[in-house]
């Protein structure tokens, strides 16, 4: 029968290629349990959002499932605390293992605050605004990216950082499908046909059908990693696609991303209406400016007729507007073309002149609050 010895046994013979030290000896395999024919453990690794994570795990999973006798193998993979982390990154120093790098982590000593990271002093970002929505599936992704194609039309220098991590979209819509890559700085984005710069969670993938089920906490922490640790370089606008709803990772990108402003997406039916509103107060909770609000798929217009429909019935925007207090930027119909340049990953050959619009206006009421501000 394997043993606890057995398992850390084999497990030293998978080696970080970082520090080219094996994971038992850098603390990383913990809570080793066999019963039976199974063998559970713990993986730690400096943050979930670790550019090894899919290797090491692979490799740590090999190893104890090519033992004798051994059927079933659990990995675990877990995050370490920051004075792990902390001694880890110090005892790499110490030892000269990593020639200055930080390891297995996108850039910088994570202990420090994220504003005194490498990859942030590198990255001087003008406007960052957020897009958000109440619930899922009212195109806000989509939206998104229409605003980002719309602002790069205008001749800014535009990112997205794609936060809505366990539904990540904004890759194929573009049509990015390689995965990101790692320096010592930092994460370098993947940059579209036009110039706009991507991270997602599924382009850090081994393949990008896999699911990220991961709990809230875990989201939240990847957010501020990718915040921190991606090499943007200077840029207009970051445009942040938020995750649907009210709860963590919500709450992590307003309270910890120095966010300019907000838009909100909602579609006409009075469900959508009611939660937006909930979203809506939340930004104002958060005292997070908002910028205004985008009715997607209000109507459509069958081509070949030109009638239109209001598919969703009456639309309750202008009273979401209104108790808001805030602008409405659009109201966006049913696109059957905008749907198939999205399948095709192709959304920067299309062009909505209502979206340039949109573009324009945000930019012009960013623009003004700067110079209210004096800043």
């Amino acid at each position: 029968m394997v043993t606890q010895a057995d398992v850390l046994n084999a497990l030293r013979q998978v080696v970080d290629p970082e520090l080219h030290r094996d994971i038992v000896s850098l603390n990383m395999v913990r809570d080793v349990e066999v019963e039976g024919n199974a063998v559970r453990f713990k993986l730690a690794l400096t943050t979930i959002a670790c550019p090894l994570l899919d290797t090491l795990a692979e490799q740590a999973h090999r190893a104890v499932a090519a033992l004798p006798g051994v059927e079933h193998v659990g990995v675990e993979v877990v995050e370490m605390d920051p004075e792990e982390v902390r001694a880890l990154y110090q005892a790499a120093r110490n030892n000269g293992q990593a020639k200055g790098n930080v390891p297995t982590v996108f850039s910088v000593d994570p202990a420090k605050p994220m504003v005194q990271s490498l990859a942030r002093q590198l990255s001087p970002i003008q406007y960052m605004v957020g897009v958000t929505s109440g619930k899922g599936g009212v195109g806000k992704s989509t939206v998104t990216a229409m605003l980002a194609v719309s602002l790069r039309r205008l001749g800014y220098k535009v990112g997205i950082l794609d936060a809505d991590i366990t539904g990540a979209s904004i890759p194929k819509i573009f049509g990015l499908t390689m995965n990101i890559n790692a320096t010592p700085e930092g994460l370098i984005p993947r940059q579209t046909e036009g110039g706009i710069k991507v991270i997602s969670a599924n382009l850090m993938l081994r393949n990008p059908d896999d699911p990220v089920a991961w709990r809230g906490s875990r989201i939240a922490q990847l957010i501020t990693d990718l915040w921190r640790d991606v090499i943007w370089g200077p840029l207009d606008y970051l445009l942040i696609d938020f995750p649907p709803g009210t709860s963590d990772a919500q709450l992590t990108v307003m309270m910890d991303l120095p966010i300019n402003g907000v838009i909100m997406v909602t579609t006409p039916q009075e469900l959508a209406g009611l939660i937006v509103r909930k979203a809506v107060r939340m930004s104002m909770d958060m005292k997070v400016p908002l910028l205004g609000i985008i009715e997607n798929m209000s109507y459509f217009v069958c081509p070949e007729t030109g009638t239109r429909y209001d598919i969703f019935g009456q639309s309750h925007v202008e009273e979401v507007t209104r108790l808001a207090g805030v602008p409405l930027l659009a109201r966006l119909p049913i696109d059957t073309e905008l749907a198939q340049a999205c399948d095709a990953g192709r959304i920067e050959a299309y062009r909505n002149p209502v979206m340039d619009g949109v573009a324009q206006s945000v930019d012009l009421a960013l623009q003004k609050e700067r110079v209210r501000r004096g800043t």
